[in-house]
């Protein structure tokens, strides 16, 4: 796919466009498609031939349809598609094999299947340097700069795209350095504040100001001549205490020479059925709905990442060869689609992820496949739904019938390193997200690993005997890595672990 970078540092950049855009006869294009989640859920069953889908499991473990628990009946087809089997039934035995056939089938299949294909004219992506600004993140000196990735819409313009991202780098670096870039809600880390001389300009300035406004108020500054209406918040310095493991992310990365970007998910596809018809998707589409095979949030999501990473890879203060992606929840799951879609990810680290990440699909224990087609599957590809019918055209279908999982996406990755995070029930990291379930995937995606040169967990690859260790048990002496905390819905408590583990995997110069 063609891709166009290019910088404005000017800030008119936006209401430009917005005067472009005004000038243009938005009566020649189709209006959008206006749907509530319902229609678009409808929409697509409809275009499947889908007469009646399984309801998902309750997450409420006291409901007649809570979701099951017991592992005795979490495995209905436990013999999980070969990696390293060809669509044909051939061994693969080189990498030569991995690379020319077998990955490129199960590229297609899980773009069919499960997230979605991208389309070939999705429009290019011009990326404005907003703000650039320099401030302290605990002790560390930091330069942040807000970046907007105003993507093309001159083919469709009643829908805006403008990607939101925050990167942040320690401004006392040597040279380029990696970063981890965090699915979230960009935002400056702390307010810049002027130095003592401009705070005097300000204060000045503002005293005439309110004096003009209100000239009684001269006979209270002249009572205090002393006093500044604006003074300066407290903030951080060099003199702030050193991170430690129970410090923000954000903290620990940048004291161990990393930067950080922070990318908004929302600012690139709507997390919800009803702006399927908008954000990326819908800008592709002009507006109207999309098809069974068209990519659902979590690969716009992905593709978002990855048009981050162009502006990225062009900015000198990154090492854009030492870049990972990061998420939590269902921000885990846009990771793990980031990381197995876009090669140019070094490194990821997929936080509490369940189904979609890194959870089997076809494993029957909390999350379910059914959850999934139900109320969340503008997640996936609209082909995903065919997966929890009960009665359709093509007759019934459960996750079984799926011929790839996530096991192969973890392979997909390979032989690149990933670090698979989760937390225990009894903080938060609820049992619906089937921590086992992926433990399994991990095992059994070690053999592609193997196969290309690479370590896995450092056990056997039988994902059916090997049996999930206790939690704050370190599996990082591979390029594949898990470790169970004991916190909550948060990959934060291994933050401290996974910084050193990359710093190996990838090689950083401390």
């Amino acid at each position: 796919m063609k891709k166009t970078i290019l910088f404005s540092l000017f800030l008119g950049i936006g209401s430009l466009a917005s005067a472009q855009t005004s000038k243009v006869d938005l009566s020649k294009y189709p209006a959008p498609v206006t749907f509530t989640n319902e229609q678009d859920h409808a929409n697509m069953q409809q275009q499947l031939g889908i007469k009646v889908l399984r309801p998902g499991p309750s997450g409420n473990e006291s409901a007649p349809n809570a979701a099951n628990y017991d592992e005795s009946k979490a495995n209905p087809c436990p013999e999980l598609p070969d990696i390293l089997t060809t669509n044909n039934g051939q061994k693969v035995s080189t990498e030569d094999m991995w690379w020319k056939t077998r990955r490129p089938e199960l590229l297609n299949a899980l773009e069919t299947e499960v997230y979605g294909k991208l389309p070939e004219n999705i429009p290019n992506v011009t990326w404005e340097v907003k703000i650039t600004d320099r401030e302290f993140v605990a002790r560390t000196p930091v330069i942040a700069k807000q970046l907007i990735g105003h993507v093309d819409n001159s083919a469709y313009p009643l829908i805006n795209v403008d990607i939101n991202m925050m990167l942040v780098v320690p401004a006392n670096a040597k040279g380029p350095v990696p970063v981890l870039m965090m699915f979230g809600r960009p935002s400056f880390p702390a307010p810049a504040q002027p130095n003592n001389e401009d705070m005097e300009i300000l204060n000045s300035s503002f005293k005439e100001m309110m004096i003009k406004n209100d000239p009684s108020l001269q006979t209270l500054f002249d009572k205090y001549p002393a006093y500044n209406p604006v003074t300066r918040l407290p903030g951080t310095s060099f003199f702030a205490p050193a991170p430690t493991g129970e410090s923000p992310s954000t903290e620990q990365l940048l004291a161990a020479g990393w930067g950080y970007a922070t990318i908004e998910p929302a600012s690139i596809q709507a997390d919800n059925h009803a702006g399927i018809t908008r954000g990326i998707i819908g800008l592709v589409n002009k507006g109207q709905p999309r098809s069974p095979e068209d990519w659902g949030a979590l690969r716009a999501w992905a593709w978002g990442a990855a048009r981050g990473l162009d502006y990225l890879e062009t900015d000198p203060l990154v090492d854009a060869k030492k870049v990972g992606i990061e998420g939590v929840s269902r921000y885990g799951k846009a990771a793990l689609v980031t990381m197995a879609f876009e090669p140019r990810f070094a490194t990821a680290l997929i936080g509490s992820s369940g189904k979609g990440g890194t959870t089997l699909h076809r494993r029957v224990f909390g999350e379910a496949v059914e959850s999934l087609t139900g109320g969340e599957n503008y997640w996936m590809a609209g082909n995903y739904m065919k997966y929890g019918a009960e009665e359709s055209d093509f007759g019934r279908m459960d996750g079984c019938d799926l011929t790839v999982d996530s096991h192969d996406m973890l392979a997909l990755c390979a032989p690149r390193p990933v670090f698979v995070s989760y937390g225990i029930p009894e903080k938060g990291d609820s049992r619906w997200l089937d921590q086992k379930g992926s433990y399994m995937a991990v095992i059994a995606a070690g053999v592609t690993y193997k196969l290309l040169g690479a370590t896995d967990l450092g056990v056997s690859n039988d994902y059916i005997k090997e049996e999930i260790p206790p939690y704050n048990t370190d599996l990082l002496n591979g390029d594949l890595a898990w470790r169970q905390h004991d916190g909550g819905h948060t990959d934060g408590p291994n933050m401290q672990h996974f910084i050193p583990w990359a710093n190996r995997v990838l090689e950083v110069e401390k």
